[in-house]
């Protein structure tokens, strides 16, 4: 039982640092607005690891790669933590177990990227119904905007009322659950 609660409260606390992470690379990647508080909220959650990072790790093409592989680390930090929890033997698991530590990982990453899409489209949508002008509409615009746009092309508007949103999130789902969900759990499977 306390294996379970400890287990939680790290996963927790890694996988909320990990999102943070990559809201602040996709934030950068895509250009979004920085002056609202959700990017300044996240500057301030994240700024204690990322500025260091930024020393060692250089940027590629304008593309912040420290906060990106910054959030790579920590869920690599996360799966050692857990399969140490879990008395796992890397002494005698040999070499390829830390490139499935690594694989893992990576799908990790990637699941939390479309989740961070998904929720960005869900939010985006809910706020243009209540109210589309809020400050973190700038933020959200820009993460959306690369799956919605070409979306918007092949699906118009019915009667004033964009799908757009409902498909991408359909599809992110979709990718989500049948795709990294199985790879994880094939992966997972081996420890």
């Amino acid at each position: 039982m306390l294996y379970t609660a400890f287990s939680f409260l790290i996963s927790t606390i890694l996988n909320i640092l990990t999102f943070v992470l990559l809201l602040r690379f996709f934030m950068q990647w895509l250009k979004a607005p920085f002056q609202n508080p959700l990017a300044q909220m996240t500057i301030a959650l994240s700024d204690f690891i990322v500025k260091p990072a930024r020393r060692w790790i250089p940027s590629y093409k304008k593309i912040d790669l420290s906060t990106l592989v910054l959030a790579l680390l920590v869920q690599i930090i996360l799966q050692f933590i857990l399969l140490s929890l879990r008395g796992f033997p890397f002494a005698v698991a040999g070499g390829a177990i830390w490139l499935n530590v690594l694989l893992v990982a990576g799908l990790a990453i990637i699941r939390m990227s479309l989740d961070l899409f998904f929720y960005a489209i869900l939010i985006e949508a809910l706020l243009s119904w209540v109210n589309p002008n809020t400050p973190i509409s700038g933020v959200l615009s820009a993460l959306t905007r690369p799956i919605l746009t070409p979306l918007r092309r092949w699906i118009p508007p019915v009667n004033g009322i964009d799908f757009s949103a409902l498909v991408a999130m359909i599809l992110l789902q979709m990718v989500n659950i049948a795709f990294i969900s199985y790879a994880q759990q094939s992966l997972n499977a081996v420890f």
